[in-house]
Protein backbone atom coordinates (compact mmCIF):
# COMPACT_ATOMS: atom_id res chain seq x y z
CA UNK A 1 0.00 0.00 0.00
CA UNK A 2 1.30 3.47 -0.90
CA UNK A 3 1.61 5.70 2.14
CA UNK A 4 0.34 9.29 2.00
CA UNK A 5 3.04 11.85 1.33
CA UNK A 6 4.09 14.50 3.84
CA UNK A 7 5.01 17.86 2.33
CA UNK A 8 7.48 19.83 4.43
CA UNK A 9 8.95 23.31 4.15
CA UNK A 10 12.46 23.64 5.56
CA UNK A 11 14.21 26.97 6.05
CA UNK A 12 17.58 27.58 7.60
CA UNK A 13 20.25 30.22 8.08
CA UNK A 14 23.92 29.62 8.87
CA UNK A 15 27.42 30.78 8.10
CA UNK A 16 28.19 30.49 4.39
CA UNK A 17 30.51 27.48 4.19
CA UNK A 18 31.30 24.87 1.52
CA UNK A 19 29.20 21.71 1.32
CA UNK A 20 25.91 22.93 2.81
CA UNK A 21 23.68 22.16 -0.17
CA UNK A 22 25.29 18.74 -0.61
CA UNK A 23 24.82 17.90 3.06
CA UNK A 24 21.19 19.02 3.17
CA UNK A 25 20.37 17.19 -0.07
CA UNK A 26 21.96 14.06 1.34
CA UNK A 27 19.82 14.29 4.46
CA UNK A 28 16.71 14.63 2.30
CA UNK A 29 17.64 11.52 0.32
CA UNK A 30 18.48 9.60 3.50
CA UNK A 31 14.99 10.33 4.86
CA UNK A 32 13.35 9.18 1.63
CA UNK A 33 12.40 12.69 0.59
CA UNK A 34 12.09 14.40 -2.76
CA UNK A 35 12.85 18.12 -3.18
CA UNK A 36 9.93 19.87 -4.91
CA UNK A 37 11.18 23.45 -4.52
CA UNK A 38 14.60 24.87 -3.68
CA UNK A 39 15.93 28.40 -3.29
CA UNK A 40 19.15 29.67 -1.76
CA UNK A 41 21.10 32.88 -1.26
CA UNK A 42 24.59 33.75 -0.01
CA UNK A 43 24.86 37.19 1.58
CA UNK A 44 28.16 38.85 0.77
CA UNK A 45 27.34 41.55 3.33
CA UNK A 46 26.90 39.29 6.36
CA UNK A 47 28.55 36.03 5.27
CA UNK A 48 25.33 34.16 5.94
CA UNK A 49 23.71 31.42 3.85
CA UNK A 50 19.94 31.22 3.46
CA UNK A 51 17.92 28.33 2.04
CA UNK A 52 14.31 27.30 1.65
CA UNK A 53 13.30 23.80 0.57
CA UNK A 54 10.00 22.06 0.05
CA UNK A 55 10.34 18.31 0.50
CA UNK A 56 7.81 15.59 -0.19
CA UNK A 57 8.32 12.36 1.75
CA UNK A 58 6.56 9.22 2.87
CA UNK A 59 8.56 9.35 6.09
CA UNK A 60 7.28 11.00 9.25
CA UNK A 61 8.62 14.18 10.80
CA UNK A 62 10.79 12.29 13.28
CA UNK A 63 12.63 10.47 10.48
CA UNK A 64 13.23 13.71 8.60
CA UNK A 65 14.45 15.56 11.69
CA UNK A 66 16.77 12.68 12.62
CA UNK A 67 18.37 12.80 9.18
CA UNK A 68 18.79 16.57 9.41
CA UNK A 69 20.21 16.63 12.95
CA UNK A 70 23.88 15.97 12.07
CA UNK A 71 23.78 18.64 9.33
CA UNK A 72 22.16 21.17 11.63
CA UNK A 73 24.82 20.52 14.28
CA UNK A 74 27.73 20.59 11.83
CA UNK A 75 26.80 23.97 10.37
CA UNK A 76 25.23 25.46 13.51
CA UNK A 77 22.01 26.24 11.68
CA UNK A 78 19.02 28.28 12.76
CA UNK A 79 16.33 26.19 11.16
CA UNK A 80 12.59 25.63 10.99
CA UNK A 81 10.54 22.71 9.67
CA UNK A 82 6.83 23.05 8.99
CA UNK A 83 4.03 21.60 6.89
CA UNK A 84 3.54 23.25 3.49
CA UNK A 85 0.34 25.29 3.48
CA UNK A 86 -0.40 25.06 7.21
CA UNK A 87 -2.50 28.10 8.21
CA UNK A 88 -0.48 30.43 10.43
CA UNK A 89 -2.21 31.53 13.64
CA UNK A 90 -2.54 35.29 13.16
CA UNK A 91 -3.79 38.14 15.33
CA UNK A 92 -4.89 41.25 13.43
CA UNK A 93 -4.85 44.71 15.03
CA UNK A 94 -6.92 47.52 13.49
CA UNK A 95 -8.21 51.01 14.19
CA UNK A 96 -10.89 52.46 11.88
CA UNK A 97 -9.64 51.85 8.31
CA UNK A 98 -11.31 48.77 6.83
CA UNK A 99 -9.48 48.10 3.56
CA UNK A 100 -6.54 46.03 4.81
CA UNK A 101 -8.64 43.99 7.24
CA UNK A 102 -11.23 43.28 4.55
CA UNK A 103 -8.59 42.05 2.11
CA UNK A 104 -6.93 39.79 4.69
CA UNK A 105 -10.17 38.21 5.88
CA UNK A 106 -11.58 37.84 2.35
CA UNK A 107 -8.49 36.01 1.14
CA UNK A 108 -8.33 33.89 4.28
CA UNK A 109 -11.93 32.78 3.77
CA UNK A 110 -11.37 32.04 0.07
CA UNK A 111 -8.30 29.91 0.79
CA UNK A 112 -5.93 32.34 -0.93
CA UNK A 113 -4.05 33.24 2.25
CA UNK A 114 -2.72 30.53 4.60
CA UNK A 115 -3.62 32.16 7.90
CA UNK A 116 -6.09 31.43 10.70
CA UNK A 117 -7.38 34.56 12.46
CA UNK A 118 -8.93 33.73 15.86
CA UNK A 119 -9.45 37.39 16.79
CA UNK A 120 -9.42 40.95 15.48
CA UNK A 121 -8.41 43.40 18.20
CA UNK A 122 -9.01 47.14 17.86
CA UNK A 123 -8.77 50.39 19.75
CA UNK A 124 -12.11 51.37 18.15
CA UNK A 125 -15.39 49.53 17.67
CA UNK A 126 -16.15 50.61 14.10
CA UNK A 127 -14.93 47.45 12.34
CA UNK A 128 -16.89 44.99 14.49
CA UNK A 129 -19.53 44.49 11.78
CA UNK A 130 -16.88 43.81 9.13
CA UNK A 131 -15.19 41.15 11.28
CA UNK A 132 -18.60 39.67 12.03
CA UNK A 133 -19.34 39.38 8.30
CA UNK A 134 -16.39 36.97 8.11
CA UNK A 135 -17.39 35.23 11.36
CA UNK A 136 -14.20 36.35 13.10
CA UNK A 137 -14.39 37.35 16.80
CA UNK A 138 -13.78 41.04 17.45
CA UNK A 139 -12.73 42.92 20.57
CA UNK A 140 -12.28 46.65 21.11
CA UNK A 141 -10.38 48.34 23.91
CA UNK A 142 -10.04 52.15 23.78
CA UNK A 143 -6.56 53.63 23.87
CA UNK A 144 -6.75 57.14 25.30
CA UNK A 145 -3.80 57.43 27.67
CA UNK A 146 -0.71 55.59 28.90
CA UNK A 147 -2.71 53.30 31.18
CA UNK A 148 -5.20 52.22 28.50
CA UNK A 149 -2.37 51.73 26.02
CA UNK A 150 -0.62 49.44 28.49
CA UNK A 151 -3.88 47.53 29.01
CA UNK A 152 -4.34 47.12 25.26
CA UNK A 153 -0.83 45.79 24.80
CA UNK A 154 -1.28 43.41 27.73
CA UNK A 155 -4.38 42.08 25.97
CA UNK A 156 -2.26 41.54 22.86
CA UNK A 157 0.20 39.51 24.93
CA UNK A 158 -2.63 37.52 26.51
CA UNK A 159 -4.13 36.69 23.10
CA UNK A 160 -0.74 35.68 21.73
CA UNK A 161 -0.36 33.23 24.61
CA UNK A 162 -3.97 31.99 24.67
CA UNK A 163 -4.12 31.25 20.94
CA UNK A 164 -0.46 30.37 20.37
CA UNK A 165 -0.24 33.27 17.90
CA UNK A 166 2.60 33.07 15.38
CA UNK A 167 2.09 36.41 13.60
CA UNK A 168 0.63 39.77 14.59
CA UNK A 169 -0.47 42.07 11.75
CA UNK A 170 -1.00 45.80 12.12
CA UNK A 171 -3.68 46.30 9.46
CA UNK A 172 -3.70 50.11 9.72
CA UNK A 173 -3.57 50.02 13.52
CA UNK A 174 -2.86 53.67 14.24
CA UNK A 175 -1.03 53.44 17.54
CA UNK A 176 2.71 53.34 18.17
CA UNK A 177 3.80 49.99 19.57
CA UNK A 178 5.89 50.19 22.74
CA UNK A 179 9.54 49.11 22.58
CA UNK A 180 8.74 46.33 25.06
CA UNK A 181 6.06 44.80 22.83
CA UNK A 182 8.25 45.27 19.76
CA UNK A 183 10.97 43.26 21.45
CA UNK A 184 8.57 40.58 22.65
CA UNK A 185 7.15 40.09 19.14
CA UNK A 186 10.37 40.67 17.21
CA UNK A 187 10.34 38.97 13.83
CA UNK A 188 6.59 38.24 13.90
CA UNK A 189 5.01 41.71 13.92
CA UNK A 190 4.21 43.21 10.49
CA UNK A 191 3.02 46.73 9.71
CA UNK A 192 1.85 48.59 6.60
CA UNK A 193 2.18 52.28 5.81
CA UNK A 194 1.83 54.54 2.79
CA UNK A 195 4.89 55.49 0.79
CA UNK A 196 4.81 59.20 1.64
CA UNK A 197 6.69 58.73 4.90
CA UNK A 198 8.74 60.51 6.07
CA UNK A 199 7.74 63.28 3.62
CA UNK A 200 4.08 63.80 4.52
CA UNK A 201 3.52 63.07 8.18
CA UNK A 202 0.44 63.46 10.31
CA UNK A 203 -3.15 63.92 9.19
CA UNK A 204 -4.32 63.91 5.57
CA UNK A 205 -1.11 62.72 3.90
CA UNK A 206 -2.92 62.23 0.58
CA UNK A 207 -4.17 65.82 0.67
CA UNK A 208 -0.59 66.94 1.30
CA UNK A 209 0.59 64.74 -1.55
CA UNK A 210 -2.03 66.17 -3.90
CA UNK A 211 -0.97 69.70 -3.02
CA UNK A 212 2.64 68.83 -3.83
CA UNK A 213 1.77 67.10 -7.11
CA UNK A 214 3.18 63.68 -6.31
CA UNK A 215 3.68 61.31 -9.23
CA UNK A 216 4.02 58.03 -7.33
CA UNK A 217 1.81 56.42 -4.69
CA UNK A 218 2.79 53.23 -2.95
CA UNK A 219 2.98 51.25 0.26
CA UNK A 220 5.58 49.49 2.39
CA UNK A 221 5.09 46.38 4.53
CA UNK A 222 7.80 45.82 7.10
CA UNK A 223 8.66 44.18 10.39
CA UNK A 224 7.98 46.42 13.37
CA UNK A 225 10.89 47.56 15.51
CA UNK A 226 11.25 50.24 18.15
CA UNK A 227 12.52 52.55 15.36
CA UNK A 228 9.22 53.86 14.00
CA UNK A 229 8.52 52.68 10.42
CA UNK A 230 12.16 51.68 9.93
CA UNK A 231 12.02 47.89 10.39
CA UNK A 232 13.24 45.41 7.76
CA UNK A 233 11.17 45.82 4.59
CA UNK A 234 9.23 42.80 3.34
CA UNK A 235 7.39 44.19 0.32
CA UNK A 236 6.81 47.48 -1.48
CA UNK A 237 4.52 48.48 -4.35
CA UNK A 238 4.03 51.68 -6.30
CA UNK A 239 1.70 53.08 -8.95
CA UNK A 240 2.08 56.23 -11.09
CA UNK A 241 -0.44 59.06 -10.77
CA UNK A 242 -0.74 62.52 -12.32
CA UNK A 243 -2.29 65.95 -11.86
CA UNK A 244 -5.76 64.75 -12.90
CA UNK A 245 -6.25 62.72 -9.75
CA UNK A 246 -8.30 64.22 -6.94
CA UNK A 247 -7.34 63.73 -3.28
CA UNK A 248 -10.17 61.19 -2.94
CA UNK A 249 -8.86 59.22 -5.92
CA UNK A 250 -5.36 59.26 -4.45
CA UNK A 251 -6.75 57.84 -1.21
CA UNK A 252 -8.49 55.02 -3.08
CA UNK A 253 -5.36 54.19 -5.07
CA UNK A 254 -3.26 54.27 -1.92
CA UNK A 255 -5.64 51.98 -0.05
CA UNK A 256 -5.51 49.45 -2.89
CA UNK A 257 -1.71 49.46 -2.74
CA UNK A 258 -1.69 49.14 1.04
CA UNK A 259 -4.05 46.15 0.93
CA UNK A 260 -2.14 44.43 -1.86
CA UNK A 261 1.24 45.02 -0.25
CA UNK A 262 0.24 43.90 3.24
CA UNK A 263 -1.53 40.77 2.01
CA UNK A 264 1.50 39.80 -0.07
CA UNK A 265 3.83 40.29 2.89
CA UNK A 266 1.60 38.20 5.15
CA UNK A 267 1.35 35.46 2.51
CA UNK A 268 5.11 35.27 2.09
CA UNK A 269 5.62 35.18 5.84
CA UNK A 270 2.99 32.47 6.30
CA UNK A 271 4.68 30.41 3.58
CA UNK A 272 8.09 30.70 5.28
CA UNK A 273 9.48 32.77 2.43
CA UNK A 274 10.79 35.64 4.56
CA UNK A 275 14.17 35.38 6.30
CA UNK A 276 15.98 38.23 8.02
CA UNK A 277 19.52 39.25 7.17
CA UNK A 278 20.30 41.96 9.68
CA UNK A 279 18.34 45.10 8.80
CA UNK A 280 16.99 43.67 5.53
CA UNK A 281 15.01 40.63 4.45
CA UNK A 282 15.66 37.76 2.08
CA UNK A 283 12.48 36.89 0.17
CA UNK A 284 12.20 33.50 -1.56
CA UNK A 285 9.23 34.12 -3.87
Amino acid sequence: MTLPHNHWVLTFVCADLPGIVHAVSGAVVESGGNITESQQFSSADTGRFFMRLQVESQSGREVFEAALAPVVARYDMDWQLDVVGRPLRTLVLVSTAAHCLNDLLFRERNGQLPIDVPLVLSNHGSLRELAGFYDVPFESLPVTDAASKAAFEQRVIDVVEEHDIELVVLARYMQIISPELCERLAGRLINIHHSFLPGFKGANPYKQAHARGVKLIGATAHFVTSDLDEGPIIEQNVVRVDHTRTPAELVAIGQDEESRTLTTAVKWFAEDRVLQDGARTIIFR
